[in-house]
């Protein structure tokens, strides 16, 4: 299970989803106000940070990538199951950034925040690196399904 390099792939997933959770994707700015967006909602920049909107489906999300990477390391025995969850995990690293950038618009949109900028962090990529090495993932499971079939058709 842990020699098989999707299985790191899995593992660096779950891990940039779990810090992407406690860092904040972007800083806005609207006036002399700070805001952290981060996937718990905006909160502001003072001590302490105070949530003015909070975004729990982002959270939600995220968890769900993060419990399901797990699940899929464990499913390494039945290697069609887990291509098609990574396929699942990469849809739901699509619908997180669309969410994302709906939420963000919506802050733009909002009368509370006028003339906002947005200074977007690096690690709000993480998601895009995840589903890079999500599909890396695909690719080395689909690839031990072949080995396993080639050397079935063998005996």
């Amino acid at each position: 299970m842990i020699q098989r390099v999707q299985t790191v792939y899995l593992l660096i997933v779950a891990g940039l989803f779990i810090t992407l959770m406690f860092l904040p994707m972007a800083i806005l700015q609207s006036g002399g106000q700070f805001y952290s967006f981060d996937v718990s909602g905006l909160n502001t920049a003072t001590k302490p940070p105070e949530l003015l909107y909070p975004t729990w489906s982002l959270m939600a999300i995220a968890a769900i990538i993060v419990l399901l990477s797990f699940v899929i390391i464990f499913l390494y025995k039945k290697r069609i199951l887990q291509m098609r969850m990574c396929v699942f995990n990469a849809l739901l690293m699509i619908g997180f950034y669309l969410l994302a950038g709906f939420y963000v618009w919506q802050f733009s949109q909002s009368p509370e925040l006028p003339g906002m900028k947005l200074n977007i962090r690096f690690w709000a990529a993480f998601p895009i690196i995840g589903f890079i090495l999500n599909y890396l993932a695909i690719r080395n499971i689909g690839a031990d399904e072949a080995l396993v079939r080639s050397l079935e058709r063998l005996r």
